[in-house]
């Protein structure tokens, strides 16, 4: 394959830029969660603050968008491989994204009660 097979067109670009930054964001998130996870041997009393900032309707909104970068990131992996070892990929690598894509919508919008339902009971009420 040809270098750049992979990322042709404004599409390819856009997936590879999404890529990398959902990436990020993972790691960021990890790396976190590790910090946070440590604290409860050092100080209970503060981790159990930090959990009690995690109920919060903002964080929601943050687990959703962690929600929403593991799966681009998973879905368009999946994609990356497919490209590299499947002998047709380079030819249907747009078909993909877009395949990618569209299952990636319909996820999130199944994602949308569990992760956000419990903070629009709290903002909005019962």
């Amino acid at each position: 394959m040809p270098a750049g097979t992979l990322y042709r067109g404004r599409e390819g670009m856009w997936s590879w830029v999404a890529h990398r930054v959902t990436g990020v964001l993972i790691f960021f998130f990890l790396f976190v969660h590790v910090l946070d996870t440590a604290l409860v041997r050092v100080s209970p009393q503060d981790y159990d603050k930090v959990v009690a900032t995690y109920k919060t309707p903002i964080v929601a909104l943050l687990e959703y968008g962690l929600v929403a970068a593991i799966l681009f990131h998973a879905l368009n992996g999946l994609r990356v491989i497919a490209v590299d070892f499947w002998s047709k990929g380079p030819r249907y690598q747009k078909q993909m994204l877009w395949t990618v894509v569209g299952i990636w919508v319909v996820l999130m919008i199944g994602a949308l009660y569990p992760v956000l339902g419990h903070a629009a009971r709290e903002v909005f009420g019962s």
